[in-house]
């Protein structure tokens, strides 16, 4: 298996006649996946999705790839490919799009759909290719063939670029579910078709590769949510992914069977849920969705509200339930069923909306407790299924976190590929398919670039690193005004704290060191404002370091007397 090495450098020009992989995201975290083909001269892009901040990146909303290294060449591309309609596939869209606002975007009928609504609140009118499983279509010297696959959101395709230099079959994110609730599954007979005519690249889903045997059928929620819908004595408060079609189509099922009436709660649950039911994605028996409005003429034990805010977003419908922030007052009898996963990460958030729920009163069903979820992404048992099926040359596991490519890989050479050609490479890193073998041959910049409200990459590490310091230590802003002919202080220096601990007596210390400071820069002729900020700033940091074993940010401010 081969693996990245820090010391990449930068890749050597494209031999003629080969293809070049470059993963800007997706590689080692869970979201913003984006893929970048290149082959004659033109480049062809799958996905262009986002990455939910973590807890270390405070303020930031979404963070986006790394678009550096097409920056010169946006041109080139011939199309941007969309395998599904999921956020972290789609999210990056409209900043692309920003850059050059021409470019084809390719995608199934639902995939698009969101899409455009997503890319209206931007401002932007895209050029749009809809395709279906079957369609083949060609994109500059990209010839792209669109295969079904089952996932956690109706309508998604793997795709099959054919080049000069081989083809490569790209999954998208996809599991194998034989029962799904709209009889489309994973297209294995096309799988296998290709595999015949000869996989020199598969890039492969890697999210559930840790786990053993198979991804449990949507089929098999039913019986849990439908026991929820019976026996509940209040109403039924239901939370799901805003785009996962089959998940509500399965509740609106159940509420219907029982005599309850259904409304949608949250902004990106109506309108993803109006998209699917005007594209025939989402069949709604008659009567049964009504407004928020009308459902307070009904007895509680008629009611189910279907809202957003599974995975605990703090704006989302059900936290801000769970938190009294909200028009639908939680209470005792009330039955919330989270049908939903935990994303890493995430957890923490969850169990706060759950255990606030639970105060008011709720009973809250979840995937600990009942089985309320499976996964949209291949276990184990089905990627296998797979490499054996498609029997690819060269393999290059996507989607996933280290442990996930790395067990992803393995599965891979259980089944017979060559190690050697089993690529673990990580966002930026370059893989070269040249005459039938693929391996690693430079990286280019991808970084992760921060959307903070209206700023696009104005965010950097540093200036995260400088939040969490306020958060964790408080800032001191030291004001020292100063005799410019002496170096000495003209009068005492000011201090003014926030979430630094102290009373008016903690800085006196510090007034002698700031004093010494400035008498030796006197001496040596230090005399420009910068530079002596600089030098206060760090003996004000090692005093508070020493003194009480803190590090804040801290703010020099040195006036002329």
């Amino acid at each position: 298996m081969s693996h990245p090495h820090p010391e990449l450098k930068a890749a050597p020009p494209l031999p003629e006649g080969g293809l070049r992989v470059i993963a800007l995201g997706g590689l080692g975290e869970i979201g913003r996946n984006m893929t970048v083909f290149e082959h004659a001269g033109k480049l062809l892009i799958v996905d262009c999705g986002v990455l939910f901040p973590e807890e270390t990146q405070p303020g930031v909303d979404v963070i986006l790839p790394d678009f550096t290294s097409i920056r010169d060449r946006l041109d080139d591309i011939v199309a941007v490919v969309l395998t599904h309609g999921h956020e972290d596939h789609i999210g990056g869209v409209p900043y692309l799009l920003r850059e050059r606002s021409d470019i084809p975007v390719v995608g199934s009928k639902l995939t698009l759909a969101f899409l455009e609504a997503k890319l209206k609140e931007h401002g932007i009118r895209p050029r749009t290719v809809r395709v279906k499983e079957g369609d083949r279509r060609g994109f500059g010297p990209f010839d792209c063939e669109f295969v079904a696959v089952n996932h956690s959101i109706p309508d998604s395709l793997a795709v099959a670029i054919r080049t000069g230099a081989g083809m490569v079959l790209h999954t998208g994110d996809f599991k194998m579910d034989q029962f799904p609730l709209d009889d489309r599954i994973t297209d294995l007979r096309a799988f296998a078709r290709l595999g015949e005519e000869g996989v020199d690249l598969f890039l492969t889903d890697s999210t559930n590769a840790e786990v053993p045997g198979f991804t449990t059928s949507e089929r098999e929620l039913n019986p849990a949510i439908e026991q929820v819908m019976r026996t509940a004595p209040r109403r039924v408060i239901v939370s799901s992914f805003a785009s996962h079609v089959h998940r509500i189509q399965q509740v609106l099922d159940a509420a219907h069977q029982h005599g309850r009436k259904v409304a949608f709660v949250g902004r990106s649950m109506v309108r993803n849920m109006g998209i699917a039911r005007d594209l025939g994605y989402l069949k709604v028996p008659s009567g049964l969705v009504v407004s928020t409005k009308e459902l307070e003429k009904l007895p509680d034990h008629k009611i189910a509200l279907v809202c957003t805010g599974s995975q605990g977003e703090p704006m989302a419908a059900l936290s801000r339930m769970a938190n009294r922030d909200h028009m639908i007052r939680i209470g005792k009898g009330d039955t919330v069923l989270l049908a939903s996963s935990l994303i890493p990460g995430n957890e923490n958030a969850i169990y706060r909306v759950i255990n606030g729920l639970t105060r008011w009163g709720a009973h809250v069903v979840h995937k600990g407790n009942a089985k309320v979820h499976v996964s949209g992404h291949a276990s184990a048992g089905e990627l296998v299924y797979c490499y054996n099926i498609v029997r690819p040359r060269n393999v290059m596991p996507v989607h996933g976190e280290w442990r996930h490519l790395r067990a992803n890989g393995d599965l891979a050479i259980r089944t017979g590929v060559d190690p050697d050609r089993v690529v673990i490479a990580e966002d930026g890193v370059v893989v070269d398919l040249v005459d039938g073998r693929a391996s690693i041959t430079g990286k280019v910049p991808a970084g992760n670039v921060y959307v903070d409200g209206m700023e696009v990459g104005g965010a950097t590490e540093a200036s995260l690193k400088d939040r969490l310091t306020l958060a964790e230590e408080g800032v001191v802003t030291v004001v020292a005004i100063v005799d410019a002919d002496t170096g000495a202080l003209a009068e005492a220096p000011d201090f003014l704290a926030r979430g630094f601990v102290h009373d008016d007596a903690t800085f006196e210390p510090v007034v002698p060191v700031i004093e010494k400071t400035l008498a030796t820069a006197a001496e040596e002729g230090v005399g420009d404002a910068r530079q002596l900020e600089q030098l206060l700033a760090r003996a004000v940091a090692n005093w508070a370091f020493r003194a009480h074993r803190r590090k804040p940010l801290i703010i020099p401010v040195i006036i002329d007397a």
